[in-house]
């Protein structure tokens, strides 16, 4: 606001030379006198070309050529100000007095260029006793603005433009189309005024009233009413403003999309989640300090569906927000959140459909908006549903530090037990999301089902988890998946399978098991989820268990091996039962070949001793009925103690000891 009256002043200042010369001086002699006398005001070089007119009927004033107004010495970026002319009217009677009544003031395609530096001098500090060109007062004196001594009845600017250049921060935005309706007949009175323009390639309205200007403008606090507009909605403000700057009054905001409000102000490709404020209402006392410190009290916040209240505190003086703040809200939700559980599809049959393939959403997630801020939020809510989950009573404290933030659970009431913990979302060098968790007293049977698509296990039980994923979606997060845990449960129900009629007479059917307790530890990698140690108590036996979940690959692939207890009298088979395949509908079948290591193995040793013993006495057998043929064809004896072999051995050495005899006879 400071620069905009500053801006008016030296279009006044303008209006008051040339007015005083007007009865004795021609038009050029006017610009000329109108722009040293500028210069010498305001320290800053004043140009005028082109012709200045004078006009007596039916307005008394001065139209100017071309106008132009230098920047500070420290800028170079060229001149703050430029018009293609500007025409101003005065109230004849005026002249005698030493106000200044403009009845008229018009300003043709200004542009106007806005900076700061960085070392935080700004430009538009022009005009003020004690300052110099630069814009900063000289050391040992304070600043204080000149009483201008005139009204206006209307100002009028079309075309204009505005550029701003923080070159501390090297924030920048460009308004454009702008045109202004400013009404202000009473120097200490009411100022209403009308504006438009074009930022970010969007239309913007601004409206209101400021009730006592000439205080106002002499550093002073004024009641101020003022209405933004925009694409996507409108933003209100009535209370009181200083131009320091400070605020305090409520502020009301009607935003029916979010995304195409912030646009209009350059904050474009915002992607809001339904139920985090794609629409967005919001009513509370505002209070602005001049070191940008901004409170909120009594506020009502509607994102969506959701509605909360509380109050927060927001400074804005550093490189980011800083916010702190107390919500409260009965049912929040954000059951959008939740992720597809539909994937890509692959091709179908020859009817040339596609067949859904199941899995993890693979669409970005865009975490962005975690840099936005930093903050510490506590929430108490009645209730949360985030899609997947149902969550009853819950306090958390959330802080955002660096695009990293903690969900710190201090009491979460889901699924008829109590989980506390924290949850972190990590962007500050790509996405991750991990956390410690403990769980007690937990209806396994509703939470399974949300979490994995798992129905078919009633207990309830406690559980600890740690965990971290990594990814950009939420498949690359599930199937990266890496920690630890363990679980433990009482009394509960398996459906679809009756291990007990499995153990006793090998019948496998649909069914249910009751268990007395269920106790298992787990680690994951890369997604997957293994167990070795999973014990389960039956009321006449015990089973086993071992195997993976994939929680990347929704699928699973898990052995049960029970036995009956020691005493248990009543004749039974001991069948392991292999769960395999996905989620959404795994195969329960008895392990044949478990069963048989597992039931029958005394048996089967039994046998193969038997045929082992078998084999040899045939073999016997077969060798003594080969001998005696032997020796009968041959004629040879063979000698107790004697080999066949050798036998025959000794046949031979005979027969030939005969031969060679035979050659000396």
């Amino acid at each position: 606001m400071r620069w905009i009256v500053r801006l008016v002043a030296l279009v006044v200042v303008l209006a008051v030379v040339a007015i005083a010369s007007l009865f004795l001086l021609p038009g050029d002699r006017i610009a000329r006198i109108a722009a040293d006398q500028i210069t010498n005001a305001t320290g800053r070089q004043v140009t005028m070309t082109g012709d200045t007119t004078v006009s007596f009927y039916p307005v008394l004033g001065v139209s100017t050529g071309a106008v132009t107004v230098a920047n500070a010495d420290w800028s170079e970026s060229g001149p703050m100000l430029t018009a293609e002319s500007l025409k101003i009217g005065v109230e004849p009677m005026a002249l005698f007095g030493r106000d200044i009544r403009i009845t008229g003031l018009e300003a043709v395609k200004p542009e106007i260029l806005l900076e700061r530096a960085a070392d935080g001098r700004v430009n538009w500090e022009i005009g003020v006793e004690g300052v110099a060109a630069s814009g900063q007062a000289p050391e040992g004196q304070v600043a204080r603005s000149e009483r201008l001594s005139l009204t206006l009845d209307r100002a009028l600017i079309s075309d204009a433009a505005i550029r701003y250049v923080d070159h501390e921060t090297d924030e920048r935005f460009d308004l454009r189309d702008m045109s202004l309706d400013l009404r202000w007949p009473d120097y200490d009175g009411a100022a209403t005024f009308e504006a438009s323009g074009t930022l970010a390639g969007q239309p913007v309205n601004v409206a209101g009233q400021l009730e006592k200007v000439g205080h106002f403008i002499d550093g002073g606090v004024s009641d101020i009413q003022a209405t933004v507009s925009a694409s996507g909605g409108t933003i209100a403000f009535d209370g009181q403003a200083g131009a320091q700057p400070q605020l305090g009054g409520r502020l009301t905001a009607d935003l029916n999309n979010t995304a195409a409000f912030l646009a209009a102000f350059g904050v474009s490709g915002v992607d809001i989640p339904d139920g985090l404020g794609r629409a967005l209402s919001l009513s509370g006392d505002l209070t602005l300090t001049p070191d940008l410190r901004l409170s909120l009290r009594n506020t009502t916040l509607g994102l969506d569906q959701n509605r909360l209240t509380g109050a927060a505190d927001i400074h804005l003086g550093g490189d980011k927000p800083q916010v702190n703040a107390q919500l409260n809200a009965d049912a929040l939700d954000f059951s959008a959140l939740a992720a597809s559980s539909g994937g890509d599809t692959g091709g179908g049959g020859t009817g040339g459909g596609s067949v859904p393939v199941e899995g993890w959403s693979k669409a970005p997630i865009d975490a962005s908006a975690l840099a936005l801020a930093d903050a510490e939020v506590a929430l108490v809510a009645d209730s949360v549903d985030l899609g997947d989950f149902k969550l009853g009573k819950t306090r958390s404290l959330i802080t955002l530090d660096r695009s990293r933030a903690v969900f710190e659970l201090r009491e979460l009431r889901a699924y008829s037990g109590l989980i506390t913990g924290q949850f972190v979302m990590n962007n500050r060098s790509g996405l991750s999301v991990g956390g410690q968790m403990t769980a007690a007293d937990i209806d396994l049977e509703s939470f399974l089902a949300d979490a994995v698509d798992i129905s078919r296990f009633a207990t309830t039980g406690d559980a600890e988890i740690s965990f971290l994923g990594v990814g950009q979606s939420l498949h690359a997060i599930m199937n990266s998946l890496k920690g630890d845990g363990a679980l433990k449960t009482g009394r509960g129900v398996i459906s679809g399978i009756d291990l007990d009629r499995l153990m006793r007479s090998g019948d496998f059917g649909d069914g249910t098991t009751v268990f007395d307790s269920l106790s298992a530890s787990f680690t994951m990698e890369q997604g997957n989820l293994f167990n070795s140690d999973l014990l389960l108590s039956l009321p006449l036996a015990r089973a086993r268990g071992e195997g993976r979940i994939g929680l990347g690959a929704r699928d699973i692939d898990y052995l049960f091996t029970p036995s009956l207890l020691e005493g248990e009298n009543r004749k039974g088979l001991a069948i392991p039962v292999r769960v395999r395949g996905p989620w959404s509908n795994p195969k329960i079948t008895p392990d044949l070949e478990k069963a048989i290591d597992l039931n029958l193995k005394a048996e089967k040793e039994k046998l193969e001793q038997k045929v082992r013993e078998e084999r040899k006495k045939l073999e016997a057998q077969a060798e003594e009925e080969v001998n005696k043929t032997i020796e009968k064809e041959l004629g040879v004896t063979v000698d107790e103690g004697q080999s066949l072999e050798d036998a025959l051995r000794k046949k031979l050495e005979d027969e030939a000891a005969k031969g060679l005899l035979k050659l000396f006879e």
